[in-house]
């Protein structure tokens, strides 16, 4: 299991600027520490009408966009609940495949003040098994640090 340096990473952000920057800032730090520990991809996933995700600010290569409410990122956004998928095959037809060599992916909810997810951030991975509940805790402590998300 990698161990990945978050209270660094959330030390080295604030919560200034608009949101739209700060989610830029946290993509870009995620990507320049984390890809060197495995993760392929670091992006963030709005909502775009009652049915399906756009794609925010992400690193490092483009994504799919609209995504529909199906996939990992769409139930992490319903359920308000973090998602690790240790393998994307168990995922079945509900996997969005933006990259055909990930693996495994993590997904957070980011809470707005009616504590109701108002974006989700998404890692992906060429290797199975590449994240666990280690990652969402840090990950969390991360967009708290930029003011993305309220601690729920």
């Amino acid at each position: 299991m990698v161990e990945r340096d978050y209270e660094s990473i959330a030390a080295s952000l604030d919560d200034e600027g608009t949101i739209e920057e700060r989610m830029r800032r946290v993509a870009d730090v995620l990507w320049d520490k984390l890809s060197p520990t495995g993760v392929s991809w670091v992006g963030f996933y709005l909502p775009d009408g009652a049915d399906q995700l756009i794609l925010g600010p992400s690193r490092n290569k483009p994504a799919c966009s609209p995504i529909g409410l199906h996939g990992a990122c769409g139930q992490v956004f319903l359920s308000g609940q973090p998602l690790v998928v240790h393998d994307v095959r168990d995922l079945g037809e509900s996997y969005v495949a933006c990259d055909p060599r990930d693996q495994s992916e993590v997904v957070l909810p980011l809470f707005g003040e009616n504590n109701r997810p108002w974006a989700v951030l998404d890692l992906d991975s060429f290797d199975i098994g590449a994240f666990a509940e280690h990652d969402v805790a840090g990950l969390r402590r991360v967009l708290c640090a930029a003011g993305l998300t309220r601690d729920n």
